[in-house]
């Protein structure tokens, strides 16, 4: 943790020159990366008095241990190597992109008669990629539109020269419906097909007037050919992309391909909308959300943003149209504008209209969301709030002891996700540290074993830890989240059978639920869960135990044969009862003899 006095010591050699420091905690993680005109200045906004400070910026100088800085020639240097920075160490105090949905694309594959797709994946092997489409079905559509017009092969084939010449495969159902040309049996040639993925390419970039002055030329040479029927069917398609066209916004044709960008905020988010213009048309449009972390500037919001969307929908613009003045170091021939008039200006305004529409909405579907809750969303947040959790308890593990008299002690967990038992996640525990019939030891041992072993395979840890028990278990449980250091990030608590009491560590007074309660008919369900679940592993081990006692004290008679006695006989008794020349025929002469023997001496004591 990084104090006032620390950087008293660190001040006097902070210089006062642009660069980037780094926050770092005690695991050499880096937390944040920043920039400054003035080193030394910024650096001290951290530090002093902290009363005017918001909640963030306390804690990340409390998790911070040292400060790390670089100092570089110009503000722009700083700009640049902050942004390689915060992509390389992706520090969790930056800005963050809060919507984690991948968007569809449409992908032209990089092989010999490309197929065009739908996917949610990108792969860096020289394939296209158009988008992201932020509705589904919009892309589905122009796929469609496409197989429409220009009967693409779906198949995924390897269509080399070799393999076509070879007479290797066959046309199939797809070529017999007309919606692929057959270029598997060399019905279409690679250029011709070639020819078709440019216009698609084209068509997605949108470049429409080429695509409908190839369509028209074709139309013309099938005309003068007197071949009316095939010039009709391209008639069909013009007029089809016609419509296709006809629902992209038109801005004007001398607005070419520009990025338009803009920024709103709230308190805890910032949305950069982005419009991408083509052609004098409106081809795409979305949202970004990003989460705020500390004081940032709405300038390295709009710059982070900016970043991230022409990456995203790898645009090659060589001109933003952008609200405020913003520094992209990286591209320098870039032309940034700032419009206060015409139709730069009305597509500036369009973007800031949809930037604050998505924020409107955002807003009014969290309401929404909250006042439509399902029946398990109300439990959680009624057990969330009884129960005084930071966390949803969306998933909860009960343990449970069983023992008789001391002997076979096992323990069980049931864990519960949303409320329904999630039964592969069930797990048996024989007790091996402890030795006679001690719960409160057994208790401690289990839950030790289970959280030790979800922390070395980094499983993620449930929100709420029920045991079936009072203050005595429930201590004893806790002193084992202590040792794993983890009793911050568990809620756990205690039910006692009798009363029914809800205990939390170290307080005296439980909580007394009403018995109407969701909150403690989930946890009694829980509860009875997870003692069924030990009882019946108990009875298990006992019924092992009783044929390790019973059949396994006769010498030369191990386990395997005693199960293989039951499994025929049903009981000891009936094996004691059996007749030689049975027993024989089951587990052989001289196990049999060595059965005969033993029961006739016990019978003559």
């Amino acid at each position: 943790m990084m104090t006032n006095d620390d950087y008293k010591q660190l001040s006097p050699t902070l210089p006062k020159q642009p660069g980037i420091y780094k926050f770092i905690d005690a695991k050499d993680v880096v937390l944040y990366v920043g920039k400054a005109k003035n080193l030394k200045n910024r650096l001290s906004s951290y530090f002093g008095n902290k009363k005017h400070q918001i909640k963030k910026v306390r804690v990340l100088v409390k998790n911070a241990s040292r400060i790390e800085y670089t100092i570089v020639e110009t503000e722009q240097d700083a700009l640049l190597l902050e942004a390689t920075l915060i992509k390389k160490f992706q520090p969790r105090y930056n800005v963050q992109l809060k919507d984690g949905k991948t968007y569809p694309y449409i992908c032209i594959k990089n092989e010999r008669f490309p197929r065009v797709f739908v996917t949610r994946k990108i792969f860096k092997d020289g394939s296209k990629y158009f988008g992201p489409y932020t509705s589904a079905r919009r892309v589905h559509v122009i796929i469609e539109m496409i197989n429409k017009l220009f009967q693409l092969r779906t198949c995924s084939l390897n269509l080399s020269q070799e393999n076509i010449d070879k007479g290797k495969y066959k046309v199939c159902l797809e070529y017999h419906i007309k919606n692929c040309k057959g270029p598997c049996v060399g019905y279409e040639s690679e250029e011709e097909y070639v020819e078709k993925i440019d216009q698609i390419k084209n068509m997605l970039s949108g470049k429409f007037s080429a695509v409908k002055r190839h369509l028209k030329e074709e139309m013309q040479v099938y005309a003068e050919g007197m071949e009316f029927e095939k010039a009709q069917k391209i008639k069909e398609k013009l007029a089809a992309f016609e419509d296709y066209q006809g629902r992209s916004t038109v801005v004007n044709p001398s607005v070419r391909d520009v990025d338009v960008f803009t920024l709103d905020t709230d308190e805890e988010y910032a949305y950069v909308n982005y419009l991408k213009v083509a052609n004098g048309a409106i081809i795409n449009t979305f949202t970004l959300e990003l989460m705020k972390n500390l004081n940032e500037e709405e300038s390295d919001l709009l710059t982070y943003g900016v970043r991230e969307l022409r990456e995203k929908f790898f645009s090659f613009s060589e001109e933003i149209v952008v609200p405020f003045e913003i520094v992209l170091p990286e591209k320098p021939d870039l032309k940034v504008t700032i419009p206060k008039v015409g139709d730069k200006r009305k597509l500036l305004d369009l973007s800031q209209k949809n930037a604050t529409y998505f924020k409107l909405q955002k807003k009014k579907q969290e309401a929404t969301r909250q006042t439509k809750q399902t029946p398990t969303e109300r439990i959680l947040n009624e057990m969330k709030k009884d129960l005084q959790m930071d966390a949803l308890p969306i998933a909860i593990e009960c343990f449970d002891n069983s023992n008789m008299q001391g002997t076979n002690p096992v323990a069980s967990m049931v864990h519960f996700r949303n409320t329904k038992p999630l039964k592969r996640e069930y797990r048996h525990y024989n007790i091996k540290t402890v030795e006679g019939p001690d719960d409160f030891a057994s208790m401690e041992e289990v839950v030790f074993r289970r959280y030790r072993r979800l922390l070395e395979e980094e499983r993620p840890l449930p929100q709420l830890i029920v045991i079936d028990g009072g203050k005595g278990q429930l201590s004893s449980a806790y002193k084992s989240l202590e040792k794993l250091g983890i009793q911050d990030r568990i809620t756990i608590i205690g039910i006692a059978k009798r009363l029914e009491e809800i205990y939390f560590p170290n307080e005296s007074i439980p909580l007394h639920l009403s018995k109407r309660s969701d909150t403690l008919k989930v946890i009694q369900h829980i509860r009875n869960e997870a003692h069924r679940f030990a009882i019946t592993f108990h009875r298990d081990q006992r019924s092992r135990e009783f044929v390790r006692t019973e059949l396994t004290e006769i010498s030369g008679i191990g386990e395997k044969t005693a199960n293989k006695l039951l499994s025929h006989f049903g009981s000891v008794k009936k094996v004691k009862s059996a007749k030689i020349k049975v027993l024989v025929e089951v587990v052989g002469k001289a196990n049999a003899e060595k059965l005969i023997r033993y029961f006739r001496e016990k019978e003559g004591k």
